[in-house]
């Protein structure tokens, strides 16, 4: 799911049910045709759409994306979905590895009490979709399904600002040819190490993703991310492979937060103390 150095393009995926995306969202992704509609309640930062703003929409971010977007994007945030886990199920044969040796990229699996920890990219222009639906899409064996994004943000400080957000999401389809399916780490781990692709070593893809939750999320565990980053550390040391040999060139420094962070300095009032519960002290006859 990284983004440089595109092979002859693949045969895409199938098209996703018609009932698990709008209309808005199937013109936008399958389409590449943005709606003339956008949703002023659904703005993260509670800013109100005017009849001159550009459409948009929000992409949800879970691996390759966290640090290496690769298009032109407004806006960047953090923060989570529900229902669903990451896991390294994916093949990659286009970016992270070859036809001979594929790599393992991330995906999403379905978890009722789940949770993913990501980024948000609002973005307009048709530039930005057509570069997706290639990249995901085309090359990566995904297909697009819609959820709500909440920010990070709000849900840790700011409870009286903040709405959840419709995204889309890249999602792995098992039928996919692409598809690798569950196996133990350390399995999973060694066919990380052993993997290369146009677009770099797939340890990279890895140890980059868990770098942006170190940095980003740190109170955050995501356990399976967390667990394949120490294994292929160790099989990298194992094998007397040196971490910069796998790593190339550090990516470009991403801001997020920045709009939500200058929100709520302008909304910390008395809304906040109201929210808090109430408290009673007691009387100590000393």
């Amino acid at each position: 799911m990284s983004a440089d150095n595109f092979d002859a393009p693949l045969q895409p995926p199938q098209s996703p049910n018609d009932d698990n995306l709008p209309q808005q969202f199937e013109d936008l992704f399958l389409n590449c045709h943005f709606s003339a509609e956008s949703d002023e309640e659904n703005d993260l930062t509670g800013a109100t759409a005017t009849n001159n703003d550009e459409p948009f929409c929000w992409v949800f971010g879970y691996g390759s994306l966290c640090w290496n977007p690769g298009f032109e994007y407004e806006r960047s945030i953090t923060g989570y979905i529900k229902g669903f886990v990451r896991r390294f199920w994916q093949g990659n044969i286009t970016h992270r590895g070859t036809p001979e040796k594929p790599g393992r990229v991330a995906t999403l699996v379905e978890d009722n009490e789940g949770l993913c920890w990501g980024c948000a990219y609002k973005i307009t222009g048709q530039v930005a979709l057509d570069y997706l639906k290639q990249r995901e899409c085309t090359l990566g064996g995904y297909r697009t399904v819609k959820t709500k994004f909440y920010p990070r943000i709000s849900s840790y400080e700011t409870p009286f600002i903040g709405k959840a957000e419709e995204v889309i999401v890249y999602l792995a389809d098992i039928h996919s040819r692409h598809w690798l399916g569950e196996d133990i780490p350390e399995r999973i781990a060694q066919q990380i190490v052993e993997c290369r692709g146009p677009s770099g070593h797939n340890a990279e893809y890895l140890l980059r993703l868990a770098q942006f939750m170190h940095d980003e999320l740190p109170d955050v565990d995501d356990e399976h991310l967390f667990v394949l980053e120490s294994l292929v550390l160790n099989e990298l040391q194992l094998r007397k492979i040196p971490l910069g040999s796998v790593m190339g060139a550090n990516p470009a420094q991403i801001r997020r937060d920045d709009d939500l962070r200058e929100h709520l300095k302008m909304s910390a009032n008395f809304q906040f103390t109201s929210r808090m519960p109430e408290r009673k002290l007691r009387c100590l006859n000393i």
